[in-house]
């Protein structure tokens, strides 16, 4: 099979793609003829040797940790899902990734494709659409009539995060760059602030219940977030090499966010796509064999606000 991998830590030039030996899943696992994987930033810091604290992962490695695709195989014990069924997983960040025709997955971190949309589209949900749920719900605990502010909604995560705050029945201020602040509005936005026009604080004129920050501005820039947030109230932090502030005295709890793989909350965004409450917005899609070429776009900031992914398979 064709897979893109590298054999050494480095640039996006390290990066090959080669053939590869087709997996063969263990018990509990099944493999992925892959339609989909996309890119994400971490992708770029695991390649790079940044992460191996972290993130440890074996070479040569196969980045992508998201992935759709159909069944193909089972391994021993497996009664979740049966070959031919269409499925999204977020897979696990230390293992073997999706940019690969196929991939072995555990079957515990597979979801129901949505049907509404394409399989290969549908890779752009799992980490992106599981960070911004996570953060919204688990850690800030949004209920209907809350006020959140989105920092950094015109990217992958924040375009998930103004929809499902909307869906849920808050006010959502959402802060963008001007190249995406219709797509902000389009996802359902009820205030737009330009980050590059207007003092963010200054434009909030009455406070928010939560702060969800997906942007990575320097720590001056995050602390005055807190200055908007009511007493009691929460700041979720995605960018995580940067703490995420508090204020003790007035009860306001920062909390840092890492994403993790939720089957149960996947199968809830799957099914919010096909009722048609939630929308997969593709920014761009390459072929498998262009990832090391996309990977040096990223590391010169030549890619698109939104979603990337690389399609496999048909």
């Amino acid at each position: 099979m064709k897979a893109v991998r590298f054999h050494e830590f480095g640039g996006p030039d390290v990066l090959r793609y080669e053939d590869a030996d087709q997996p063969v899943p263990g018990a509990g696992q099944v493999r992925l003829r892959v339609a989909a994987t996309t890119f994400n930033g971490v992708d770029a810091n695991i390649r790079g040797g940044t992460m191996q604290g972290p993130i440890p992962v074996s070479l040569p490695h196969t980045p992508g940790i998201d992935v759709a695709g159909t069944v193909d195989a089972l391994g021993d014990g497996v009664d979740t899902v049966a070959v031919g069924d269409r499925v999204i997983g977020f897979l696990p960040m230390t293992g073997v990734g999706a940019s690969a025709e196929y991939v072995v997955a555990p079957a515990e971190v597979l979801a129901t494709a949505p049907t509404t949309v394409p399989l290969a589209d549908a890779a752009a949900l799992p980490a992106v659409g599981l960070t911004a749920w996570q953060a919204l719900f688990e850690h800030a605990k949004l209920t209907a009539g809350q006020r959140v502010l989105i920092n950094g909604a015109g990217g992958a995560v924040g375009d998930y995060a103004v929809q499902l705050a909307k869906n849920a029945g808050a006010h959502v201020i959402a802060v963008a760059g001007p190249h995406s602040i219709r797509r902000v509005e389009a996802a359902g936005a009820d205030q737009v602030i330009d980050h590059t026009s207007a003092d963010v604080t200054a434009r909030v004129t009455e406070p928010v219940d939560v702060v969800l920050n997906l942007a990575p501005v320097d720590p001056a820039q995050l602390g005055a977030l807190v200055t908007v947030i009511r007493d009691g109230g929460t700041l979720v932090n995605t960018t995580v090499w940067m703490p995420a502030p508090s204020d003790d005295k007035r009860g306001v709890t920062g909390v840092n966010l890492f994403v993790r793989s939720d089957t149960d909350q996947l199968a809830q965004l799957a099914g919010q796509v096909d009722a048609g409450r939630l929308r997969i917005d593709i920014a761009e899609r390459v072929p498998l064999a262009d990832l090391p070429a996309l990977h040096a776009r990223a590391a010169a900031g030549a890619l698109p606000s939104g979603k990337v992914t690389v399609t496999v398979a048909g």
